[in-house]
């Protein structure tokens, strides 16, 4: 059995893998002192793009355009890169067994990689439909989307099944972003999902009117409170329908499912301290193992800014996580301290000529404000959430970067505001005199 060992091992090739490298780059590690163990086929890209430019007609994004860290205005890291830092990328490894007593990983082909630091960034895995028993949830162009290989599948199907119609299950971040995309491609699109409104963990019912009516505007067909429960299939094993509870059934040549993720923690299972489904860590993305340390998606950690802890899935966190754990690990053995890690939670997304960023926490009474028409040119449009008098977050459609610059500060400074009437007035103009 062939056994390896590294000073510093990264299992997982995602976003954090990619930013993490780079910042052991930075730190100054020696050559051979760190290897990346991923299950993909590929060095670490900017996830994000395969929901987006990934699947446009034109304009089309590849690797290696979107390796890390270009998704953050970096240098981009070429597979070439991580060779000339002395870096072992080790692809294509599905790591079947953690032994974190012995500080031990061991391979699906019985490989064993020894570290004496273990940063966890296995990232989440798409929860599937056929995990609820879904009848012909496992047919041919029923697609998930995670990894570049399932992107790359979906892009062949769009090709082969041209000016078709798609099924999108789900009304989240996948749902919006490949409704669109899939309506760039000149499908047929219908949406489905069981909430009363797309995105309703963070949109309220009057941000999510200006989407819903938007994309209904597009062309694309919203079906809510509802959900698929059935597929059929021609011989070939292909899709050809969506059977929903309703009892409606949708035709569909592709379908794309987007219903949530779940982080990939089974390895560690009763070996690492857990909470709220994922891997417990302090402000430093240490766990209660020592020399172990988990980001992205997986950390459940100290949410500084409004003294609780959660769990964020999300790229800028875990680009951001991966930053501050490798900085601790140097901090932690030159005898240095550094400061913990203190998060804004923020998310985006783009599709369509639209583009929204949110900044803070969605908790507390809503305003809406500006010109949310769908119809509307311009269509410039927020809200801001207030609890206990103060914002404590802010949202923003089509925003300059000076303005999302500004909401992004109100949701850090939670400024106190006197009346909802006034900041519905006041508008954008309150974020910017913060």
């Amino acid at each position: 059995m062939v056994e390896t060992s590294f000073k510093y091992v990264i299992l997982g090739g995602g976003v954090s893998a990619g930013y993490a490298a780079r910042e052991f780059a930075k730190q100054g590690i020696k050559p051979d002192e760190l290897a990346i163990i991923s299950k993909e086929a590929v060095a670490p890209y900017e996830r994000p793009a395969l929901s987006k430019a990934y699947l446009f007609p034109e304009g089309t994004a590849r690797l290696p355009g979107f390796h890390v860290c270009v998704g953050s205005g970096g240098e981009r890291l070429l597979p070439e890169w991580y060779t000339e830092k002395g870096i072992h990328l080790i692809l294509s490894t599905e790591i079947v067994k953690a032994d974190l007593a012995s500080k031990k990983l061991i391979s699906a082909a019985g490989e064993t990689f020894k570290y004496h630091t273990l940063i966890i960034a296995t990232g989440s895995t798409v929860i599937r439909l056929s995990d609820f028993g879904v009848q012909g949830a496992d047919a041919k162009n029923v697609f998930y989307l995670r990894e570049i290989d399932e992107a790359d599948k979906l892009v062949e199907a769009i090709k082969a099944k041209k000016n078709g119609k798609a099924v999108v299950v789900g009304g989240g971040y996948i749902g919006l972003e490949l409704s669109a995309a899939l309506r760039i491609n000149n499908f047929d699109v219908s949406m489905v999902f069981p909430e009363p409104w797309c995105m309703p963990r963070l949109f309220t019912a009057g941000i999510a009117a200006f989407y819903e009516a938007y994309y209904a505007n597009k062309g694309i067909n919203i079906i809510k409170g509802t959900v698929a429960v059935g597929f059929g299939t021609n011989e070939n094993g292909e899709v050809t329908d969506v059977k929903l509870k309703d009892g409606r059934v949708l035709e569909a040549d592709i379908v794309v499912v987007g219903v949530g993720a779940k982080p990939l923690t089974t390895l560690f299972k009763g070996q690492v301290e857990e909470e709220k489904g994922g891997i417990k860590t302090d402000g430093f993305f240490k766990t209660n193992v020592p020399d172990v340390y988990a980001v992205g998606d997986v950390a459940t950690f100290p949410m500084k800014l409004y003294g609780d802890i959660r769990r964020v899935e999300h790229v800028d966190h875990a680009r951001k996580s991966a930053e501050q754990a490798v900085k601790a690990i140097f901090a932690s053995e030159q005898g240095k301290s550094i400061s913990e890690y203190d998060y804004l939670p923020y998310f985006y997304s783009r599709a369509f000529d639209l583009s929204w960023q949110f900044y803070g926490d969605n908790v507390g009474e809503t305003v809406l404000y500006g010109d949310s028409s769908p119809t509307s040119p311009t269509h410039k449009f927020g809200s801001y959430w207030v609890q206990d008098g103060k914002v404590i977050g802010a949202f923003l459609e089509s925003g300059t970067p000076e303005e999302n610059k500004a909401i992004a500060k109100v949701a850090r400074v939670q400024p106190a505001v006197a009346s909802l009437d006034q900041l519905a007035t006041e508008g954008l103009a309150f974020a910017s005199k913060i």
